[in-house]
């Protein structure tokens, strides 16, 4: 870890917990002082609901919500902040999608393609839309050694294909889709395109236009941000072509009993008093990834997974899972012959926090041949010697099984 590195370590407090190595962070990540300290400001001092307000707490309030918004739409690049809707997580963003898009736009007959790494959360929303049009989600498959099969994906697009749903980064293996090779295949049969980056927006940058997708979502707690936020950019054309996902305040200009005008964007898919603290804590989120040397912290990461894998690969016994290729932010492994939740429980005796599962990823488990796998997962406050206690406490481990 460099030196700046080291002391932004100081900003979180949830580390200085004494025998905690935490290495969980494609889950959730911690949060450092520069978001507690917005939310906490915002409840301490401008605590109001925002928009419409005709009192001061109101305007501050409103300020500091729509200037998160701005600050979203710089950090990904966004043609225009009205493009930026705050959602729950990529979850709901994933929902919404589905429930809006794919209402106005799946015929019976049509195909979603979906790749295999992807998480439930974009997978069942489509597939349950897929049910109720008569739509089919047909899966991306993987090669062998875990990337997706891109001559298997070329053969798969047609002009049946409607929506293309891409996972950027792998929650469960760290693999990295090559999105400029996929994006245009897609665009060249007229499909509407849909990334997943919940992964990648603490690891990469994101740049939405020189992505060319038509939608991105992300999750603000896997960035440094708080739970309960995340967002959905989409182009504006198509956000205006989409019926509303929910109903109720905010998102409506007039009702009557007679019927209802819908509101602007975003406000046209932000129903009710929204999540104000959340947003305000992930614009203080994204401040703060902003304020950091990227490259720097891009070769800290990268050197953290070359060592997980060196260790990994000198322990009996233990494999790494897809790891042959430029593997981001997770690593996933197995014990020959253990149950991954129990190598997690030891790993946990031993004071170091890793999942252990399916990772919400049963379609990708059952194309690996696996019910599940331990994965390890870092951020730009992980140390070095964190990842060498993680190595030597599973050569323990695999020793003491081994006796």
């Amino acid at each position: 870890m460099t030196p700046s590195l080291s002391r932004l370590r100081e900003q979180f407090p949830a580390l200085a917990q004494p025998g905690l190595i935490y290495l969980d962070n494609a889950a959730t990540t911690q949060k450092p002082v520069a978001v507690l300290d917005a939310m906490n400001h915002f409840y301490r001092r401008h605590n109001a609901n925002v928009h419409r307000g005709a009192h001061r707490l109101s305007d501050l309030a409103t300020r500091d919500f729509e200037g998160a918004r701005d600050t979203v739409a710089e950090f990904i690049h966004a043609p225009s902040r009205e493009e930026v809707i705050f959602t729950r997580g990529t979850t709901e963003a994933m929902n919404l999608l589905a429930r809006s898009l794919g209402s106005h736009l799946l015929q019976p007959g049509d195909e979603i393609l979906i790749d295999t790494w992807a998480h439930h959360a974009c997978i069942v929303p489509w597939q349950q839309m897929a049910i109720q049009t008569g739509a089919r989600l047909v899966p991306i498959p993987l090669t062998a050694s875990g990337d997706l099969d891109l001559d298997a994906y070329r053969s798969l697009l047609s002009p049946r294909t409607k929506v293309v749903s891409l996972t950027q980064v792998s929650n469960a293996l760290g693999k990295q889709a090559p999105l400029a090779t996929l994006l245009p295949a897609a665009k060249a049969v007229g499909a509407i395109t849909i990334v997943d980056g919940a992964q990648a927006v603490a690891h990469l940058p994101v740049d939405v236009q020189a992505l060319g997708c038509d939608f991105y979502a992300f999750s603000g707690h896997k960035c440094y941000g708080p739970t309960g936020i995340g967002v959905l950019w989409g182009r504006q054309q198509l956000l205006q072509q989409m019926p509303p996902y929910q109903y109720g305040g905010e998102m409506i200009d007039t009702v009557s009993f007679e019927g209802s005008r819908f509101n602007r964007l975003p406000y046209k898919f932000e129903a009710g008093t929204p999540a104000i603290a959340e947003a305000i804590g992930l614009g203080a989120a994204l401040r703060f990834i902003q304020s950091l040397d990227a490259d720097a912290v891009a070769n800290h990461e990268r050197s953290l997974m070359n060592r997980a894998k060196a260790g990994l690969a000198n322990l009996d016994g233990v494999n790494a899972i897809a790891a042959d290729g430029d593997n981001l932010g997770a690593l996933s492994f197995e014990v020959q012959g253990e149950h991954h939740q129990d190598i997690g429980i030891l790993l946990d005796q031993a004071g170091i926090a890793v999942r252990c599962g399916h990772h919400c990823c049963q379609p990708l488990m059952q194309a690996l041949g696996r019910k599940g796998s331990c994965r390890v997962s870092f951020a730009l406050y992980t140390t070095e010697a964190e990842v060498d206690a993680f190595v030597a406490a599973l050569a323990e481990i695999t020793e003491f099984l081994n006796d």
